[in-house]
């Protein structure tokens, strides 16, 4: 296995007509640096690499067709064999049928459906795309466009300097950032990942950060040790991947809070994490 290591990037630029809202609200936000992206496509010429997004949903009806249509334009663009395997808990809101629609428009091979009988959790959510993902790499990200698809390019990018076997993104170095929070939010937030590298020492600066590209047989791995529920499951993801000695890389990015629908992260959430947090450092 590699020797766990974690290498940081400048964040790509962070342009997009979705983050109206968030940009409204820019004099709240963290400093934000603004690199631009680096000039020209991949050139995956000589590689077959595929990528397979992960998208849990639950109530994202008017954010999943925005979100798929920035996915598959910034993968055409430079020319990333895809697919987006959408895993729908049973939302009442109808969104397994925007994504039924979505499916006809781009076609089965680029969306993939795998609904679920009912609210079953994120970290089953993941286990259950992971099992229909086709590709040799797996993204993580959230579908309400607080991760923007610009940044997967620098994420591949920067996995194959060393052929990484996770690129993770990260709110908490120089040129990233998080626009629309409260100042609540981004204490809750700060804390979090605080209290987690204070008990844990995981090595990389967004514990709680659930935008990532996996090689897929270590995320294969590193789901399969993992026994956290909920939101505490990102962060044991990392702490696995440590344990296990894989190497990491974290690109800076920018996090935008949603523009449709209401955040899922509540009391009960919280109290979960901190839980969560006791009984990872008490059993790793």
């Amino acid at each position: 296995m590699s020797r766990f290591h974690v290498s940081i990037t400048p964040e790509p630029d962070f342009q997009s007509s979705t983050t109206n809202k968030a940009h409204s609200q820019q004099s709240s936000t963290l400093p934000l640096s603004k690199p631009s992206y680096a000039s020209g496509h991949l050139n995956m010429s000589n590689s077959h690499n595929k990528y397979s997004v992960l998208l849990p949903t639950y109530n994202e009806r008017d954010n999943l067709p925005i979100i798929t249509w920035l996915l598959a334009k910034t993968f055409k663009e430079h020319n990333l064999d895809y697919e987006i395997i959408i895993i729908d808990d049973a939302s009442p809101d109808g969104t397994l049928e925007v994504a039924k629609q979505l499916q006809s428009v781009y076609g089965e091979n680029h969306i993939v459906l795998r609904p679920r009988a009912g609210k079953l959790g994120l970290g089953t959510a993941y286990i259950h795309g992971i099992q229909n993902a086709t590709g040799n790499f797996v993204i993580i990200m959230d579908a309400d466009m607080s991760h923007h698809p610009k940044a997967i390019p620098e994420f591949i990018r920067k996995q194959k300097e060393r052929d990484y076997d996770i690129v993770t993104g990260t709110r908490y170095v120089n040129g990233g950032g998080v626009y629309g929070w409260d100042l609540r939010r981004k204490l809750t937030s700060r804390g979090a990942n605080f209290i987690a590298d204070l008990l844990l020492s995981p090595g990389v600066s967004d514990l709680t950060g659930s935008f990532r590209l996996y090689k897929k047989d270590v995320l294969h791995q590193i789901i399969n040790a993992t026994i956290s529920k909920g939101y505490v499951f990102q962060m044991e993801m990392m702490v696995r991947a440590k344990q296990f000695n894989f190497s990491v890389a974290e690109v800076p990015i920018t996090f935008v809070d949603r523009v449709y629908g209401e955040s899922k992260l509540g009391a009960n959430e919280i109290v979960g994490y901190l839980k969560g947090l006791w009984t990872l450092f008490t059993s790793i």
